[in-house]
């Protein structure tokens, strides 16, 4: 069975959790007997595809670009990509993102994955949502499948894409748990104990609550810094909030770095809280409980899927509730050991392997 992937995601994400999905997929696809898979981006921007064996890809890592050249080079890498992967002759093509052009070629079934619903369901919190929204139902309706990260996200292709529900089903990610295993001997990030925060922190990810909670909580600003990985410097707004917030400014951080520094983060933070309005999966509570740390989450769309009972979970458009559940894990060790007990057993339910099992029988069923 000889499986293409197109150079989509690998032109628009440098690093980014769908290029590593499909990255991970294609490794463990590639371990199977009479499976053929490889992966066409011809010019692409995309560092996770260094993390698999050359022979599974075909293509150039380019050096960021003027946007001018940066559009050069994506009608270029499509039009080298659709050639390529019409000489391959593949089985199955899987679309690695949205496209409105239909560039499969004859006698090949399509599958495409959606990750989340997020422009639909939140539209205003994006300059364009029409620009993801109508090439997304469009390669959903032309798919011959289209996987699911999480039951959540299929019942939201079905409601907003109008995908009938015999073509969709779910396969769940996996999480790389070695990279994030307890280790004997790191630096200590913090002086002080904290809480971490991982991600983004725009619109729905609901960081301002968070802030407003820990905030308003004398246990919590007292007694832990505020810690967010990731999503890049903070901004003015959110210094501006801080100050607004009473809170000093050595108190909520932000710390940039690779999968070793979020891993020993993880290792040493109180508790891991994640107060997405919307997830499509939610990686993070996964990695934080591979990591031996307590998670304290909302209980919005794909979360209670991913985390089932090894979370404190709360309403994410409640103030009290998301502090109560934070302070319980923070000031009782029981509950914090129960969870990590409880996550240590959680995170293995999600693994590549099962993720690429599942994906292979897709295939199969189409052929």
């Amino acid at each position: 069975m000889k499986l293409a992937f197109d150079q989509q995601v690998f032109l628009l994400q440098e690093y980014g959790g769908i290029s590593r999905y499909l990255c991970s997929l294609v490794r463990e696809l590639s371990h199977k007997p009479s499976v053929e898979p490889h992966i066409f981006a011809p010019l692409h921007f995309n560092r996770n595809l260094e993390s698999i064996d050359s022979a599974l890809v075909s293509g150039i890592r380019l050096p960021k670009l003027p946007t001018k050249l940066f559009r050069l080079a994506m009608l270029a890498s499509e039009a080298l990509a659709h050639r390529a992967i019409s000489r391959f002759k593949p089985d199955i093509l899987h679309e690695t993102y949205y496209s409105v052009a239909d560039f499969c070629p004859n006698n090949t079934r399509r599958v495409l994955t959606v990750y989340d619903l997020i422009h639909e369901r939140y539209p205003n919190l994006f300059v364009n949502s029409e620009g993801t929204i109508r090439p997304k139902k469009i390669a959903a309706n032309r798919a011959d499948h289209v996987i699911c990260i999480s039951e959540s996200t299929r019942r939201d292709v079905i409601d907003f894409c109008g995908v009938p529900e015999e073509k969709t089903s779910v396969v769940y990610l996996g999480v790389d748990v070695d990279a994030f295993r307890p280790v004997e001997e790191e630096c200590q990030y913090r002086p002080r104990p904290f809480l971490l925060y991982v991600g983004a922190r725009g619109g729905y990810k609901n960081f301002d609550r968070l802030l407003r909670v820990y905030a308003r909580s004398p246990r919590l600003h007292r007694e832990l810094d505020l810690v967010c990985f990731g999503g890049g410097p903070l901004l003015a707004n959110e210094h501006e909030m801080i100050a607004a917030l009473g809170l000093s400014p050595d108190r909520v951080v932000q710390i940039g770095g690779t999968d070793a520094i979020l891993a020993t983060l993880y290792r040493q933070a109180e508790a891991f809280v994640y107060p997405s309005l919307y997830e499509g999966f939610g990686i993070p509570p996964l990695e934080a409980m591979a990591a031996h740390c307590p998670v304290v989450c909302s209980d919005g769309s794909s979360l209670p899927e991913v985390v089932g009972r090894a979370a404190e979970t709360f309403d994410p458009l409640d103030d009290d509730a998301i502090q109560a559940a934070i302070e319980h894990v923070i000031e009782s060790p029981e509950r914090r050991e129960e969870l990590i007990a409880a996550g240590q057993s959680r995170h293995t339910c999600f693994s590549w392997s099962k993720c690429a099992e599942d994906t292979e029988a897709i295939y199969r069923a189409l052929l």
